[in-house]
């Protein structure tokens, strides 16, 4: 085990996570899938294995919407695992109508930023000790449109689906210029990217499966999966990028994100809101 990559994926049971996992697993990188459904989990562990003809795959269950489950599999990941050099944080949902997570908190808010930012503080140490060690924060060009509003963080108030969306992943971007300074004296990166449109199971509903049909009406304009992890990919492996840290990545080339990503301000208001929000200190 010890001479092998570790590479922890977020969402690897479907879509572009998939992708990534047995992308790597194929690589000769040891994979594990972090899935919210043990039975949808296994399956794609067995599709993993058989398509990248690996048998260094393991899947573990966390939901991304409970702050006690991310704290649980992260005591039984350290548990099991010693090192982890390769941490893809790419599970999000986007909901049409306003949810909550276990905690009461907006769930694209609190899956796509929160969840990932707890699981990564949480695994810190763990990727330092791993180093060379690399984040990748898979965001959106949706976060163009978004700002932070920390006056209703949870949009109680005013809800839409584009609004909850962009906030997270301008929240995406923000925590991975954050974080890349934070590391600068280590040897972990951490990059975020764009994935453009890519047909995947993202914009449909957890328990009523609304959107499919849009999904698969807009298949043939979107990229595939596996088209869509290519820039994932490429930040996890390429040597090209190993010394890049700080960066927002599309198409494999690094490219400006919004103005408002890089205020540092904001960055550091929003680490300091979500850790009292996560419980981190």
């Amino acid at each position: 085990m010890s001479q092998k990559h570790i590479a922890l994926v977020t969402g690897g049971n479907t879509g572009m996570g998939k992708a990534v996992a047995t992308e790597l697993a194929r690589r000769g990188k040891f994979v594990v899938i972090l899935c919210r459904n043990k039975e949808k989990g296994e399956r794609a562990l067995a599709q993993i294995k058989r398509e990248s003809n690996s048998n260094d795959v393991d899947m573990m269950v966390c939901d991304l919407a409970s702050q006690a489950s991310i704290r649980r599999f992260v005591s039984q990941f350290k548990n099991k695992y010693s090192t982890l050099n390769i941490l893809v944080n790419n599970a999000g949902v986007i909901v049409p109508r306003r949810q909550e997570t276990s905690e009461g908190y907006e769930l694209q808010f609190g899956v796509n930023h929160l969840g990932h930012f707890l699981l990564t503080n949480l695994l810190l140490s763990t990727i330092i000790n791993s180093a060379p060690a690399r984040i990748i924060n898979v965001s959106s060009g949706a976060h163009k449109v978004g700002k932070i509003h920390f006056k209703d963080l949870h949009l109680k108030k005013s809800y839409n689906l584009i609004k909850a969306y962009s906030q997270s992943k301008l929240a995406n971007i923000l925590f991975t210029y954050e974080l890349a300074q934070r590391l600068e004296h280590t040897s972990v990166t951490v990059n975020a990217l764009h994935p453009g449109a890519v047909a995947t199971q993202m914009g449909i509903n957890r328990e009523t499966g609304f959107g499919t049909l849009i999904t698969t009406m807009l298949k043939p304009v979107f990229k595939s999966p596996l088209e869509g992890a290519s820039t994932a990919i490429y930040l996890a492996v390429s040597e090209e990028v190993a010394p890049i840290t700080g960066k927002y990545f599309y198409n494999e080339k690094p490219i400006k994100s919004s103005k408002l990503s890089y205020d540092k301000e904001l960055a550091k208001r929003l680490w300091a809101i979500s850790e009292k929000l996560v419980h981190l200190k």
